[in-house]
């Protein structure tokens, strides 16, 4: 059996932050309504089939919950935000889904997204963004985050836990060693009192996970020049991937094709299950279009992120046949290894999402059933 596990973005709800810096009422759908066909043929904008509803709303989380579960997903994978002054876009789980009467019927658990939030919404082309949080965060907030964490999530019931130890994933391992003076030592030794807090709270451990160190998409991401020796000094228990665009380059603009991107992804994975000295959980995208972040009154030319390709061609018939090779990728593995990452259950701005739209319907989401049938999936 394999688990699948969605990442989930939660900028789909109203937060202090972005009322204090767009407007009241604003979420990131504002950016969705507002996308535009930025060249002949470009499909926009994606319209969600339920409307722009409130995620934090637990009866609107409840109707995703269910049709996760309905169709072979696992659990949600939180895209979660903590900075030196603490939570942001926490809602979403905290209100929305912790709060949902089905909650029961789906896992989750936490990513860091431990990355520099920069002026996105939109961003100018050919202009540094503005750094409005960093991610690499102090010792001191370090211990704090730690314990909410524990206390918070990790007590939960169907908080997500493989051999009975909570998964935690950062998505920046670079940005992490930076809050301990970029010392391993230093690292380690945070990494470790997380671990005993964890193991205090009654858990046999701590399962870290680390999204793929050659990570280099957003602006001012960096990489890990020496990965093995890093990820084996803090001891850390898996490796996987976002999205593939931080490993396939998008070589055609302002479109590259959804079967290109896909076969290229799908050819790495052998080698990363190889190059890293821990488990690899691949990763299935359902598509890329970030022109939602770009100015809508300005050419769309290519300047990097969001100013980059655009993912044509993704259906859920060309959707599916990524998730084919990663049941076979899998298959070999003990059932223990066997999972999963999608990106993503609603990633809207940058075009890869799960969720029903107006287009397909719930096409992506009867892929995941037909590939991973219910006796195939099923919460860990």
């Amino acid at each position: 059996m394999t688990h699948v596990a969605a990442y989930y973005f939660p900028n789909y709800h109203t937060d202090p932050r972005n009322t204090a810096r767009y407007g009241a009422g604003w979420t990131e759908w504002e950016l969705a309504k507002q996308a535009r066909p930025r060249y002949p043929g470009h499909q926009q904008p994606k319209v969600p089939l339920w409307g722009y509803e409130d995620e934090a709303d637990p009866e609107v989380m409840a109707r995703k919950i269910d049709a996760a579960a309905d169709h072979g997903i696992g659990s949600f994978i939180f895209d979660w935000y903590y900075y030196n002054d603490g939570p942001f876009l926490q809602r979403a789980l905290e209100e929305g889904f912790l709060g949902a009467p089905n909650r029961k019927r789906l896992k989750f658990s936490l990513m860091w997204a431990n990355h520099n939030w920069v002026e996105l919404f939109p961003a100018v082309a050919g202009k540094e963004a503005d750094l409005h949080y960093p991610g690499a965060i102090s010792p001191a907030t370090w211990d704090r985050m730690t314990d909410y964490i524990v206390e918070k999530y990790f007590s939960q019931p169907n908080y997500w836990k493989l051999e009975g130890k909570p998964y935690f994933s950062f998505y920046e391992l670079c940005r992490l060693m930076e809050g301990f003076g970029g010392s391993v030592t230093r690292t380690q030794e945070a990494l470790d009192a997380f671990r005993a807090k964890t193991r205090a709270a009654g858990f046999p451990g701590l399962h870290l996970n680390v999204v793929g160190t050659n990570v280099q998409i957003l602006p001012g991401e960096t990489k890990i020049t020496n990965p093995k020796e890093v990820l084996t000094a803090l001891g850390l228990d898996s490796v996987t991937s976002y999205v593939w665009i931080h490993h396939v380059q998008l070589d055609r603009f302002p479109e590259t094709s959804y079967a290109s991107m896909r076969d290229r992804a799908v050819a790495l994975w052998p080698g990363s299950e190889q190059e890293f000295p821990l488990p690899y959980y691949p990763n299935v995208t359902m598509g890329w279009d970030s022109s939602p972040r770009t100015q809508q009154d300005r050419g769309f030319v290519e300047h990097g992120y969001p100013y980059m390709p655009v993912v044509a061609g993704n259906s859920p018939a060309e959707f599916a046949k990524a998730l084919e090779s990663a049941r076979a990728f899998l298959a070999p593995r003990p059932e223990n290894q066997r999972i999963l990452t999608i990106n993503a259950w609603n990633e809207w701005t940058e075009g890869s999402y799960l969720e029903p739209d107006r287009k397909y319907g719930y096409g992506y989401l009867e892929a995941v059933r037909r590939v991973f049938k219910k006796g195939d999936c099923q919460n860990k």
